[in-house]
This record gives C-alpha cells, structure tokens and sequence, in this order.
C-alpha cells in the first residue's frame, strides 16, 4: 500500500470531495469557498463562494455545478458564466443544516441534512432524505434516516451512509425518482439506543460519513469517528482500511488519471468551535488497487 501524501493544506474543514474532468472539487466549510486543483495539488482555483457554508457538490447534465448551501437550506446552481443563483429551497423540509448530496444522470440530487444541532449537542434526531428535481421543485423521498451523509448511486441503487445509524442504507431508484423502502446495505452495528451524544457515539463502532464506490462494487467510507478509511463490501465486510493516524477522516473520493488515487478530506477533528477560526485541514492522497466505478457522485 501506498504511503499517505498531502494534495492541499492549510484549509478549515474539508468536505464533498468529487473528481470531475481531470480535477478534483472539494468545499471548505469555514472559508466558505468550493475549490478545485489538479490531482497532485496544483493549479488551484476558487470555484465559487458561499457565504452559507458549502457542502454537497454534483452536476447537472448540461454540465452546470450544483452547490449545497449548508445553512439557509438552499442548493445553489452555478450557471455557465460562473454566477450563482438559487436552485431549491429545502427550508420546508430540513430539519437541520444540509449535508452531502448526490446527483443522479437525470439532473435529481438527493440531499441529506443533519436533523438537529449537531455542533451545540442537541438530542440526536433522525432525518429525512429529499430529492431535488432539476427544476428545483423538493420531495421527501426517506425518512427516520439517523444523520444521511454520503451517497452514491451504484447502477439504479442509491447508497447513503447512515453516520448515526452504525449502516449504509440502500434504496433502488424508481423512474420517477422515488425511492423504495429502505433497506441495509451494510449494517455495522446496532443503532445507538440513547439520543444523547455522550452516550450515543461511544456506542459506534463505525461512523460512515463521505463514501466512493468503487468498480468492484464496493464503497470506501470515511470514519468520522476512527481516524481511517475502511473499504466496506455490501453486506458489511471490512475488506481494507487505511489509517490517518492522528487526525480525523471525514470524506473520501476516488479519482485520478486511471481513478485509482483515493482522495481523504482530514482535520484534527469535526467540531465547529475548534475547525472555524483554523487553519489545519488536508487533503491527502492514497493509491488503491481497484479503480473508480462510473458510479455517481462523478
């Protein structure tokens, strides 16, 4: 395996990473600013800024970059001449700030939120999973999902890592873009039985936060909670898992010129309070065996 590497540094919390187009795109929450660079670091550009908090990135067909807007509940829509206008409002529906996003061949984003006040220790609520139809028009398409985080879709089947919940859940997309019932894709554990953190998160064994699939059909996770990177098979058997050492690992992507560099978004750790007003997030770099899927994000 190879050694760790670090691609960019010096950023507040890093999260969203998606390669697209021989480069990779990432939101830093606390600058506020979705960036791209090269595979090994280079020519690094601000793509837009976004006073709300970026999180979720993905694109529409025609090639136009969705932007999820964290804090006013809005997905923001990049247009061809760099400006950004509002594409939806999921105020109606978020429960708590917006999260990471998926979006399918169609132009629908799935987009989950945190459902309560992570960042101030609020009691864990459960929220729901909303899809975005391209003309900004919201559904609620899953609900009870304990913090839905990162998705991907693998072939007609949308993937969503359930932080809170110890699973990846699976749900097979409809041609209308409603969803199935909810079903494990990998169940890690037991769901927490408290919906207090300090009792709750000391029961996780695993907490699946960013995701990427891979051809093989299996999908790598970030541990928010672990500090690694752990490649999970459906089913839920750990096949590999990459260790951060010291810090925290909170999103993952593959990319690269043959889609075997596995990105990781890193950081000391998650909490607000201690990520805003800093400087210490990485994006580091690690080659992997089994290349990108065409699954979506990409």
């Amino acid at each position: 395996m190879s050694e760790l590497s670090v691609v960019l540094e010096k950023y507040s919390f890093l999260e969203g990473p998606r390669w697209r187009d021989g480069r990779l795109w990432v939101s830093d929450f606390y600058t506020h600013q979705v960036v791209s660079a090269r595979g090994d670091g280079s020519d690094v550009r601000v793509e837009a800024e976004v006073p709300a908090q970026p999180s979720g990135l993905g694109w529409l067909p025609d090639g136009r970059l969705l932007i999820v807007s964290m804090r006013d509940h809005k997905i923001l829509r990049r247009e061809q001449d760099g400006s950004l206008v509002e594409h939806a409002d999921l105020s109606g529906h978020a429960t708590g700030v917006l999260n990471d996003m998926v979006v399918d061949g169609q132009g629908r984003a799935y987009v989950g939120n945190f459902g309560f006040d992570l960042m101030n220790g609020a009691p864990m609520r459960t929220a729901p999973l909303v899809r975005v139809d391209p003309d900004g028009s919201t559904t609620v398409v899953a609900e009870g999902l304990h913090f839905p985080n990162g998705a991907v879709i693998i072939g007609n089947t949308l993937v969503v890592a359930e932080s809170f919940g110890h699973r990846l859940s699976a749900f097979e997309i409809n041609s209308d873009g409603s969803l199935s019932d909810r079903r494990d894709w990998a169940s890690l554990g037991p769901v927490p039985d408290s919906d207090d953190l300090t009792e709750a998160l000391p029961q996780l064994t695993l907490a699946p936060d960013g995701i990427a699939a891979d051809s093989e059909g299996a999908v790598w996770a970030a541990d928010a909670l672990g500090n690694r990177v752990v490649r999970i098979r459906e089913g839920g058997e750990i096949a590999q898992e990459i260790s951060t050492g010291e810090t925290g690992c909170y999103a993952c992507a593959l990319g690269g010129d043959d889609g075997r560099t596995l990105f990781l978004c890193t950081a000391p750790g998650f909490s607000e309070h201690e990520r805003r007003d800093t400087r210490e997030a990485k994006l580091l770099a690690v080659r992997v065996e089994v290349p990108a899927s065409s699954a979506r994000p990409r």
